[in-house]
């Protein structure tokens, strides 16, 4: 099974939910102006809102059914207690640093189970392509279990970062080329 990148699924949903709220604006408008016509509207004029609504609602759910299985993670955080991770990484943060495991190196398509640990405050551990964008985080709570488990669907080199705010010591929280992700060429000549 092929699974999109968040950077494709963000297109998808952008387009999406833009042509969404257009609809729903308009019929915040419709609505205004049968409101402010002379000849109020008959009540014959509700059926049609309502099967505007239904459409609405069916529209909706129907997007996300649609791309249930098309998203990278929605299997790994509703199955994740039969999942066995490919590379576990044990990362502590302390003191506005991180203490990561050296250059975290996996190949693509392993499933990566991340191990975080907060000696202090509320940190985050995020994990940022090159260009900024976010692949994936979560949230690293002093003396709870926080962990994630994330499949690499694409190479590359990835940042760590704390997606909190620490207080100002948090602000250079950030380790460049942290993790590197290889094989997409071997993946390519294989299929």
């Amino acid at each position: 099974m092929t699974f999109a990148t968040s950077v494709e699924l963000l297109k998808f949903h952008w387009v999406a939910y833009s042509i969404y709220a257009l609809i729903i604006i308009s019929v915040v408008a419709w609505f205004a102006y049968n409101l402010t016509r002379p000849n109020k509207a008959k009540s014959i004029v509700r059926i049609p809102f309502y099967g505007y609504i239904g459409f609405l609602v069916a529209g909706g759910v129907g997007h996300h059914i649609f791309t249930y299985n098309s998203i990278p993670w929605v299997s790994e955080d509703i199955m994740r207690h039969e999942l066995k991770p490919d590379r576990t990484f044990d990362i502590e943060i302390a003191d506005h640093k991180f203490k990561l495991p050296g250059q975290m190196k996996v190949n693509v398509g392993e499933r990566v189970y991340f191990n975080a640990k907060s000696h202090d405050l509320v940190y985050g551990f995020g994990l940022f392509r090159q260009d900024g964008s976010m692949v994936s985080q979560m949230q690293v709570n002093p003396g709870t279990r926080n962990d994630l488990m994330w499949t690499f669907n694409e190479c590359g080199e990835f940042d760590v970062m704390s997606t909190e705010y620490s207080g100002p010591g948090g602000n250079d929280m950030k380790v460049k080329k942290a993790l590197v992700v290889t094989g997409c060429d071997d993946q390519k000549k294989g299929a």
